[in-house]
């Protein structure tokens, strides 16, 4: 009751907590900071420090990921490089194959063609020559004609048609030779 009395007796402030509200206050204040320091803040480090380490490590992982990309991207320009080296190495050993193919078929061509001409040639001596053949036993046949119209008699005697038409033959040639005339 004393308490009553002093409270009815005297007005106190409202705002101001009564001291042994501020004592008992700071006795769980303190109570609750040392649970707090003692269990919850080494568990939030832990986990603080458990969350640095999977951030560092994966910052750790992402660089050696960007050293392997960049060594994968400096290979694959080495092959590039080394496929167009390849390339061009592979157009000119075509180009050059071609250049010998078409030099090999000339060759063949020119060949052909000098065996077609020659092939010419010799059948155009053949036939010059039958054809020379031909003209001489004409001839011959037309000069023993000849003869035996301007004799009067017929010369049956092959040998001597033979000799008179050789003879008369080569007197052709070499009156054809000295005029200038050729075969």
């Amino acid at each position: 009751m004393t308490v009553l009395a002093e409270t009815a007796g005297e007005e106190r402030n409202p705002l101001i907590p009564e001291p042994y509200d501020i004592f008992w206050s700071a006795v769980c204040l303190l109570v609750i900071g040392i649970v707090f320091y003692k269990y919850v803040v080494p568990r939030l480090m832990k986990v603080l420090d458990e969350r640095a380490e999977k951030i560092e490590g994966g910052i750790a992982r992402a660089e050696v990921a960007q050293e392997e990309a960049q060594q994968t991207l400096e290979q694959y320009k080495q092959q590039l490089a080394d496929a167009r080296l390849e390339a061009a190495r592979i157009r000119e050993e075509a180009r050059t194959q071609g250049q010998e193919i078409l030099a090999q078929m000339r060759s063949e061509a020119q060949a052909e063609s000098d065996r077609i001409v020659a092939a010419g040639h010799s059948q155009l001596e053949a036939q010059r020559q039958q054809i020379q053949n031909e003209l001489r036993s004409e001839v011959g046949r037309t000069a023993v004609d000849l003869a035996e119209k301007v004799i009067g008699q017929s010369v049956s005697d092959e040998a001597k048609q033979a000799a008179s038409i050789e003879r008369f033959l080569t007197e052709l040639d070499e009156s054809n030779a000295g005029i200038g005339v050729g075969r």
